[in-house]
């Protein structure tokens, strides 16, 4: 495959069905990447404070945490506590893999989506209610209805403390954003959090205390099921769908160099959550005052279905924009000798990655399988980090210097996963690559320069020329820095 061509149709399927070859001696341990940017060493007094605002973090988490369980179990009871958690927390899992679904090719670290899950479901809920429980007594004393706190405060404090948590991780961790799907990711895992502490409220609260004050155990466990029924089953996207405006936002803003787009974006997003949850809690409320139930239903199939498809086909978009990426910007790696064609299209889509795990798995074992993982992340991490360094994302030089040293451990990290793969399949030629073409040895003994085939064979065929190394990320495009000389002459048969 040529570097600025797209890999033909059935590729992944031939490269599944590469015969295993000969038996291979058992592969050495993968070393570990060195890198030529030395870092300079951080400062003794960054470290501690890195570790109090860490220590801090926690324990604010924790304390909103204590704060919800005593704040339930005092409004709720033991029992309904117990009856409203369990029911509760059913739903998380599949709404938890759903989202970690969204991000398979640069999988996010955990510690960052447990913090954004613990975030929406101590400290946001924490905040939420107490100022909920403030503007409904506010409401009582100037004789308005309680109806008027879901749709006028509720809203805006719920989205606003339920993206709060994925912002500071965009303002101290933004590296660590790829784009959208990101956003929708940490946003989506906070919301999650927050509905599953607001479910115990309500089937506990509404559900099985209510049920078991009036008529006993058995009508509360009724109610339980009847509210888990239209409140999860129904409509428990709701909350994970408003904070996904944000998610969108925060996302772009992740991803641009425009100031203007990096506060706007974000804001845009946020008064937009804050218009569908207060537009979804209005919904209720006119039916209730009117009577008219094909209010709740119009509403429901002509607004939030709609969006909720519109967000849900934009998020399995997105769920190959990272592939994409590295199809569009690896080639300039592949013109400096750092990668074959090959390699970019078995990266460029999971099923084109399973197959080449797969590969993986027949000439290397095992071993290869866990060092092609680590091969395929961090040639997407190369990806989304040139392509922010060539969109301008870092502006300051100490940034820049970072974006090179990273840069140059990613390719040292690459170049190590390799050598479990290279020579190793028997039906890869022998030869190396050198940015540009091909220099195989035939059985016959000849050496010849070969042009890069328009469609590709196995994930990594050859080895390479040793690279040059690289200009830092802001070189302009197609940047193929001086390589040596093949390891021999190509000649002619």
């Amino acid at each position: 495959m040529r570097p600025d061509q797209p890999a033909a149709d059935g590729y992944a399927d031939r490269m599944a069905d590469t015969p295993p070859g000969s038996p291979l001696p058992s592969p050495p341990p993968v070393p570990a990447a060195q890198s030529t940017g030395v870092a300079p060493p951080v400062p003794p007094h960054s470290k501690v404070w890195r570790f109090v605002a860490l220590a801090g973090v926690a324990l604010f988490i924790a304390v909103c945490a204590g704060f919800m369980v005593l704040k339930l179990g005092q409004s709720l009871g033991l029992q309904a506590l117990l009856v409203g958690l369990v029911a509760a927390v059913l739903p998380v899992p599949v709404l938890v893999a759903c989202f970690l679904w969204l991000d398979r090719y640069e999988p996010e670290p955990l510690k960052y989506l447990v913090f954004c899950f613990t975030w929406g479901a101590f400290v946001s809920t924490a905040a939420s209610l107490k100022v909920n429980e403030f503007a409904a007594g506010q409401f009582a004393d100037w004789g308005l209805p309680d109806a008027l706190t879901g749709v006028l405060v509720a809203p805006f404090i719920e989205e606003l403390t339920k993206a709060l948590g994925p912002i500071l991780l965009l303002v101290f961790r933004r590296r660590e954003w790829s784009g959208i799907t990101d956003g929708l990711v940490y946003c989506g895992l906070s919301a999650v959090g927050f509905a599953m502490v607001e479910n115990i409220l309500y089937l506990g609260g509404l559900g099985y205390a209510a049920g078991a004050e009036r008529y006993g155990p058995v009508t509360g466990i009724q109610q339980v099921i009847g509210i888990f029924i239209l409140r999860i089953l129904l409509f428990g996207f709701a909350h994970p769908l408003f904070t996904s405006m944000t998610g969108v936002g925060l996302g772009i803003a992740a991803r641009t160099a425009d100031r203007r787009v990096r506060v706007l974006a974000p804001i845009a997003g946020l008064l937009l959550a804050m218009m569908l949850h207060g537009t979804w809690n209005l919904l209720p409320t006119l039916t209730q005052a009117t009577g008219e139930a094909l209010i709740m239903l119009y509403g429901f199939l002509g607004l939030m279905v709609p969006v909720f498809f519109g967000v849900v086909g934009l998020a399995i978009w997105l769920r190959a924009w990272e592939g994409r990426l590295t199809e569009r910007t690896l080639p300039d790696y592949v013109r400096a000798g750092w990668l074959t064609p090959p390699e970019v299209a078995a990266l460029s889509s999971l099923g084109r990655r399973h197959a080449a795990r797969s590969w993986a798995r027949r000439v290397a074992g095992d071993a290869g399988v866990r060092a092609m993982r680590g091969y395929q992340s961090a040639a997407t991490r190369l990806a989304l980090l040139r392509d922010g360094a060539l969109r301008g994302l870092d502006r300051e030089p100490a940034d820049q210097e970072r974006t090179a040293r990273e840069e140059r451990e990613l390719l040292d990290a690459i170049s190590a996963y390799r050598s479990f793969f290279v020579g190793r399949d028997p039906q890869a030629p022998v030869g190396v690559w050198d940015g540009s073409r091909y220099h195989l040895r035939f059985p016959d003994g000849t050496q010849r320069a070969v042009d890069a085939p328009d469609e590709p064979v196995v994930p990594i065929p050859v080895v390479l020329v040793p690279a040059p190394t690289p200009q830092v990320g802001y070189a302009p495009p197609g940047w193929p820095g001086p390589r040596p000389a093949a390891p021999w002459s190509p000649g002619r048969p």
